[in-house]
């Protein structure tokens, strides 16, 4: 089981997102504003990819119920 390329464009596409409205937002001043995108931005991040864990653990264990 991998992760789909969609996944990592996803978290990519997430990443430079958040880094730079966090460069805009540090430059204007607004310090506490990009430190808390970058928070939200880690922990959405985190979620995708407790899903993704999730996926693989439910095929490892259909492969192991296969073999019962």
């Amino acid at each position: 089981m991998y992760i789909d390329g969609e996944t990592l464009f996803k978290i990519a596409g997430i990443g430079l997102a958040v880094a730079f409205l966090y460069t805009v937002l540090e430059q204007a001043g607004k310090k506490d504003y990009a430190q808390w995108l970058a928070f939200f931005g880690a922990m959405y991040v985190l979620y995708i990819v407790i899903q993704a864990l999730g996926d693989f653990f439910e095929a490892v264990r259909s492969v192991l119920m296969f073999y019962e």
